[in-house]
């Protein structure tokens, strides 16, 4: 089991490098959904009636899942690219377990999508963003955003791995289109 913890660590690390590094990636998944939000509370959200509530208010948890769905779509992008690599084979020739390198995969997912969705959270406490609830509700909640991105994040591995192209892997077809010339670089 600590070698499985180990292997699946290492190649967390690796995974998450590559999110750092790859700025239309931060972009995509953390400041898209920031300028969805400010857009539509701030363009559209006085032609809307809530009911007493601030647009904002409402607004909010579609935007969460916005930015979940953003989040995991670079999930099955990525493993994609892996396996056309070859790095999936050389992994194989390796004394590594052969689900850390899937795990990797999902952790990463994980790790940035809830890292944007605090941004955006706080982005909307930033702009009027007021709940009532309290600490458990809060932990209920963020409890329900993990199990739904671990959940789509599993069909986003399921989609990588059985994509023909670069295109059935692609979140976007500005990124598809850019990465098609060469599917070894990392986009």
């Amino acid at each position: 089991m600590r070698h499985y913890i180990s292997d699946t660590t290492a190649l967390l690390g690796r995974s998450l490098r590559h999110i750092t590094r790859s700025l239309d990636t931060i972009i995509t998944t953390t400041v898209m959904p920031i300028a969805f939000l400010l857009l539509f509370v701030y363009v559209f959200g006085g032609s809307i009636d809530v009911g007493g509530q601030t647009y904002v208010d409402y607004l909010l948890p579609g935007i969460l899942l916005i930015t979940i769905a953003s989040g995991i779509s670079y999930t099955s992008f990525r493993l994609f690219i892996d396996v056309q690599s070859g790095l999936f084979e050389r992994f194989q020739s390796m004394p590594i377990a052969r689900s850390s390198v899937l795990w990797a995969h999902v952790l990463t997912s994980l790790v940035a999508t809830m890292v944007s969705v605090a941004v955006v959270v706080l982005v909307a406490l930033l702009m009027g963003f007021r709940s009532s609830a309290g600490v458990l509700s809060w932990l209920a909640a963020a409890g329900i955003l993990t199990l739904f991105t671990l959940a789509l994040t599993w069909l986003a591995i399921i989609a990588g791995l059985s994509a023909k192209s670069v295109d059935g892997a692609a979140p976007s077809p500005t990124r598809s289109s850019s990465c098609r010339s060469s599917v070894r670089r990392s986009c």
